[in-house]
């Protein structure tokens, strides 16, 4: 009987270390987790207002190229959907495919 409860309170104690030792682990990867869904959640850029500042924060999109983008849309006016913005000189589909989710029209 002794011997019964001995293994009951060293199972316990066992029990009760793992979580102890492994509970940062588990609270890390929860932290992990919550920052990469607000990575995803990333704030779209409205190309019809987007100053050439803001524009340039897109993938491989520099000043002189977001200033393009700006030039355009004055000329021509607002782009009616996000694939227009291709038509604006130097950027094709690669660049297109990296901001389709991160622009919008609105």
């Amino acid at each position: 009987m002794k011997k019964q409860i001995l293994r009951v309170v060293m199972a316990s104690f066992l029990a009760l270390g793992i979580l102890l030792v492994f509970s940062p682990v588990v609270k890390a990867e929860t932290q992990a987790q919550k920052t990469d869904a607000k990575a995803q959640e990333v704030k779209k850029i409205n190309i019809n207002t987007a100053s050439a500042e803001e524009l340039a924060t897109l993938p491989r999109l520099g000043p002189k190229k977001a200033q393009l983008i700006v030039d355009f849309r004055k000329k021509n006016g607002n782009f009616q959907r996000i694939e227009d913005v291709m038509k604006v000189k130097g950027i094709g589909e690669k660049m297109f495919q990296l901001w389709k989710d991160r622009i919008t029209v609105k």
